[in-house]
């Protein structure tokens, strides 16, 4: 019965992380149809970092797009550590359910790890791109 409940809690988290994204774009774009037309609109647009589609650098897009897809990922590995430290709360002195604990917690360090490095090394690259391009 508690397994049940947590995977829902659990898949709950998981729905709701993917959401999200789409739940505060929206309420974004909400706001900027309430001013209607003219200058006021673009200073709320610039505000928000909001680029006009003809305007848009292609580095920006891809830039935008690593960020997101590696927030999700890092999204994912703090959900990991989270559960490992539940399952280990709860293990009631279960040897097998602290290694596996230990193995969930141990995993999502190291992804978050792997996650930062790879944010670092691809903001580098487009920071660098950008220099030499021109940008």
């Amino acid at each position: 019965m508690k397994r049940k409940i947590v995977k829902g809690v659990l898949s709950a988290v998981f729905v709701l992380s993917l959401a999200a994204p789409v739940l505060f774009v929206g309420e974004a774009r909400a706001a900027l149809d309430l001013w209607g037309g003219g200058s006021k609109r673009e200073e709320v647009r610039n505000a928000l970092g909001y680029e006009s589609s003809s305007e848009q650098d292609p580095r920006t897009l891809a830039a935008t797009i690593i960020s997101i897809i590696l927030g999700f990922l890092g999204i994912i590995a703090v959900i990991l550590i989270i559960y490992g430290g539940f399952l280990w709360m709860t293990a009631g002195g279960n040897e097998d359910q602290v290694k596996k604990a230990i193995s969930f917690v141990k995993n999502g360090v190291i992804g978050l790890l792997i996650i930062l490095a790879a944010w670092s090394i691809a903001s580098f690259a487009i920071s660098s791109l950008s220099e030499a391009v021109g940008g």
